[in-house]
């Protein structure tokens, strides 16, 4: 298996080389050259499997340059009852008759990111071990991808965390559970802005090939492709937990900011995963509904941004959604290029009178958008009704769901993180606490360190510079 840029500029790498390398040389992201393609055969044999066993199964089609014995080894030392305290990793929650709630959130820091975080930093650590070399990893989170990668990879040798996140614009608890991490290799820097602005210093950090290459800068944002791999592997977990046959067709209802979630939904169906529809769910951060209802994609500005009671949807400009644009081109990098150039210099691109914008339905595509007051309402609606306790993010979802899913198809929707997450709003839409695990009691009230920066990619090369000398 091989992997190329979606804007052509690439020669083809393997898997462990763009493992560690980020964007592609030419501001790309790496795709396989082919998706590999799941009979139904294997489908029927995998629903004896673990997760471990399903994950190694999935990976391994993807990850042909490591060998077998190597990567089982990674994957069976990561989804563990100890990391995520389930045997079953994956457990689905029923709502009501096909209706499905996926449990992401079990891992160390109660969030869907550490499903692939958790693998990702076992990942890094086998291949810089092989060619004794050390990473720095630079990224950006709008919440919960900076835990999940600082939790994955502390204390993990040869790799220091240069983490950006929005000043001020996460929760209170998704703040404390990063800035309170007091390990020498993780650096968090707050940036004056918004999640959109620390996503550009990431990309213009990446795109100076000479700094890259001499600071050994990696990412563990979802343009990293092994990240949304790992994510391809609960869509089928999903799907072969709510059905008995191969002949059945699921939904999945997926939060979408960043598009690497959904992404890897993506990529199940065009493995052969029988899925109906790909519900794409947005807060008042609209862009990506907007495309998929209208087929023009708009970037808002920083200033337009709206912080939301959903902050690790507060994006406007969704990095892994080039990956899907390569496939709705029909893999033409050039095509590709244009469009996502037009995205940076003119703020996005129309496709409503392209014959493009008729062949977003043969991917499974539909989408809609919730609000603060759908959120309360949601919540509260599922708690009532169900007994279920759900964060803001997930409440998008299955808002999104039950108007978009067809009610004789099984709907699965994702979930994103614990209600803890988000004590604010659960209170205000439940009238008291969510359930706190206990080793998170007073997170907020510990320690933190972080450094506040102006939104200046020369202004995190230098901080960058400084510490890994």
């Amino acid at each position: 298996m091989q992997y190329v840029s979606t804007r052509g500029g690439m020669s083809p790498q393997t898997f462990s080389q763009v493992l560690l390398s980020g964007l592609a040389p030419d501001g790309g992201l790496a795709m396989c050259e082919t998706y590999p393609q799941v009979s139904s055969d294997e489908l029927n044999a995998w629903r004896k499997l673990s997760y471990a066993e399903l994950a190694f199964e999935i990976i391994r089609k993807f990850a042909t340059d490591i060998p077998e014995a190597d990567l089982r080894d990674i994957i069976s030392r990561t989804y563990t009852e100890e990391v995520f305290g389930t045997a079953d990793i994956t457990p689905v929650k029923t709502l009501a008759p096909n209706l499905h709630v996926l449990a992401l959130s079990n891992g160390p820091t109660l969030a869907f990111k550490d499903m692939a975080m958790q693998l990702l930093g076992n990942l890094f650590e086998y291949a810089l071990a092989k060619n004794n070399a050390e990473l720095n990893i630079l990224g950006a989170t709008s919440g919960d991808t900076g835990s999940a990668a600082e939790y994955a990879m502390r204390g993990k040798k040869g790799i220091r965390v240069f983490m950006l996140s929005p000043y001020q614009k996460m929760s209170p608890f998704q703040t404390a559970q990063m800035f309170s991490l007091q390990d020498p290799n993780i650096f968090n820097i707050a940036v004056k802005g918004v999640f959109d602005d620390c996503q550009d210093m990431v990309k213009a950090v990446s795109n100076d090939h000479a700094f890259k290459a001499a600071h050994q800068i990696g990412t563990v944002n979802s343009i990293n492709w092994a990240r949304v791999v790992a994510q391809v592997v609960y869509y089928f977990k999903g799907y072969l937990a709510v059905t008995s046959d191969n002949s059945q067709k699921v939904s999945f209802s997926v939060p979408s900011g960043n598009f690497g979630n959904i992404c890897a939904g993506h990529i199940a169906r065009q493995m052969g995963l029988p899925i109906e529809k790909l519900i794409l769910a947005t807060n008042e951060n609209d862009v990506l509904d907007e495309f998929f209802r209208t087929g023009v994609y708009r970037v808002r500005s920083s200033a337009e941004t709206q912080q939301t009671s959903s902050p690790s949807m507060d994006i406007s400009k969704a990095s892994n959604f080039e990956r899907f644009i390569f496939d709705l081109t029909g893999r033409d990098a050039a095509l590709t290029a244009e469009l996502f150039r037009k995205v940076d210099q003119e703020g996005g691109f129309d496709l409503s009178d392209s014959p493009l914008f008729a062949k977003i339905a043969e991917y499974g595509f539909v989408s809609g958008s919730s609000s603060h007051a759908d959120r309360l309402v949601t919540i509260k609606q599922v708690w009532d009704q169900f007994g279920v306790e759900v964060d803001t993010h997930t409440a998008d979802g299955i808002k999104v769901a039950l108007e978009k899913r067809d009610v004789n198809v099984p709907v699965l929707c994702l979930e994103t993180a614990l209600p803890a997450k988000f004590e604010a709003t659960m209170i205000e839409a439940l009238g008291r606490k969510p359930a706190r695990p206990a080793a998170y009691e007073n997170i907020e009230s510990l320690p933190q360190r972080s450094e506040v920066m102006e939104a200046s990619a020369e202004a995190i090369k230098a901080f960058v510079d400084a510490h890994t000398k």
